[in-house]
């Protein structure tokens, strides 16, 4: 690579190569929040840090694993099972923080190794299936030792600034996918919790009973009645009804796609688990799974997906488009003025999601949910043809709009940085510009 670059033994330029331990008392010690947080191995993901599934613990059970702290800049390697060799940099926002023995921490010596150089080095395809050949190589389940990892040999320039410079350029492509990421987190929210206010809450009918100010346009608040009604679920707006579910949902609609015929297929590891729209999708022909289009929400009703939270609004494909994926999906699609938006923030809510999983038949870890029984929900609405819906519409289906525009945003920003990655790990680009400290 020439005298500029020289390549690093990973264990000769380390403080730190070392997992961690689950605490006396396994899951039962968890918490959902609070405490010192517990990264484990669906925390890292190649392209970030997954907050999905963290868990914490209380102080005392923390201080069992002080020999495993992260400090800022860790790089976090997984070393068994199913996602060994994903690799990524801790997020400081979650410190202090412990990692379990499935999760290896790398601390480098910054003087000689920029950890976020040796995070990209670690995602590079080729390292990626170094670290793939050798986690399988033995004879019972995938694993990466501290001796394999030590001996990894990392090509980098001798000059830090260089290193730095280069994880510079994938640092801030990263950066801005990640706060598209947050900002259509917000967006969502905002549409989550209109949704909650007046089709769960009824915030405008309980603010009219009680005299006050619903801080709506006036054509707006004039739709909601300013009195309740008893019903089987309880009070519900005086007018509403409770509608089973297929009366304001199709479930499994009817779309027509021809065997064999090649067409967007979404896989269920790309399903997210937070947010309406997955991260890839590809081409395959059709064989015999769910077909959907834009518009439609889609559930995965198979354990453990189920409970994860994947969910999806299908806003990605071509007018008319035709897509497909397992046949463990539930697809659902509003009817009337309802806008198609309104089935995937329903589907978010605790409480359909709460009901689902109770739904589940089948013995233990190959549990799902039968489309049929989602026909036992019920859900009180004014009718799936109010003009009540229409500003619904017309309030959130913009906020989705930008969602879907920063995600392809951020689709498009990683294509460029998977392109640059292995370019600039091996040498054949030169970093031009900014060289920040790592």
């Amino acid at each position: 690579m020439g005298s500029e670059w020289t390549t690093f033994s990973l264990g000769d330029v380390c403080s730190k190569i070392g997992s961690g331990a689950t605490p006396r008392g396994g899951s039962s010690v968890y918490l959902e929040k609070g405490g010192i947080a517990l990264i484990r191995s669906q925390n890292v993901y190649n392209d970030r840090f997954n907050y999905d599934g963290l868990v914490f613990l209380t102080e005392a059970h923390a201080k069992q694993l002080i020999n495993v702290e992260v400090a800022k800049g860790d790089v976090l390697l997984n070393i068994t099972g199913d996602s060994v060799a994903r690799a990524c940099q801790v997020d400081p926002d979650i410190l202090p923080a412990r990692v379990n023995q499935h999760v290896s921490i790398i601390r480098t010596d910054p003087r000689r190794l920029c950890p976020r150089y040796l995070r990209y080095f670690l995602v590079t395809p080729s390292m990626q299936a170094h670290m793939l050949s050798l986690a399988g190589a033995g004879a019972t389940r995938n694993a990466l030792t501290k001796g394999m990892i030590e001996s990894f040999e990392i090509p980098a320039p001798i000059d830090i600034s260089e290193q730095r410079a280069i994880a510079h350029i994938l640092g801030t492509l990263d950066d801005k996918i990640e706060l598209n990421r947050r900002m259509n987190q917000t967006l969502e929210e905002m549409a989550r919790a209109l949704f909650k206010s007046w089709f769960i809450d009824f915030d405008p009918v309980r603010a009219k009973a009680e005299g006050r100010e619903t801080g709506l346009p006036e054509e707006i608040a004039a739709l909601f009645p300013d009195e309740f009604e008893d019903s089987e679920l309880g009070e519900i707006p005086k007018g509403w009804k409770v509608w089973p579910l297929p009366e304001v949902l199709e479930i499994n609609p009817t779309r027509s796609l021809s065997k064999g015929t090649l067409a967007p297929y979404l896989e269920m590891a790309n399903m997210p688990t937070q947010g309406p729209s997955p991260t890839s999708w590809a081409m395959r022909e059709f064989g015999s799974g769910m077909k959907f289009m834009n518009g439609d929400t889609l559930i995965a009703g198979i354990t453990p997906c189920l409970e994860n939270g994947k969910t999806a609004y299908v806003d990605f494909l071509d007018n008319e488009e035709v897509a497909w994926g397992s046949t463990e999906y539930i697809v659902l699609c509003p009817k009337g003025a309802i806008p198609p938006v309104f089935a995937y923030l329903l589907a978010r809510t605790d409480e359909f999601r709460s009901f689902a999983i109770q739904q589940m038949t089948g013995s233990s870890g190959r549990q799902r949910i039968p489309a049929r029984s989602l026909e036992k929900y019920s859900i009180p609405t004014p009718g799936i043809n109010s003009p009540l819906f229409m500003y619904f519409g017309n309030l959130v289906l913009p906020l989705f709009e930008r969602i879907k525009f920063a995600m392809k945003q951020a689709r498009n920003l990683a294509v460029i940085r998977d392109t640059l990655l292995p370019k600039l790990i091996s040498g054949e680009l030169k970093p031009t510009g900014n060289r920040t400290n790592c």
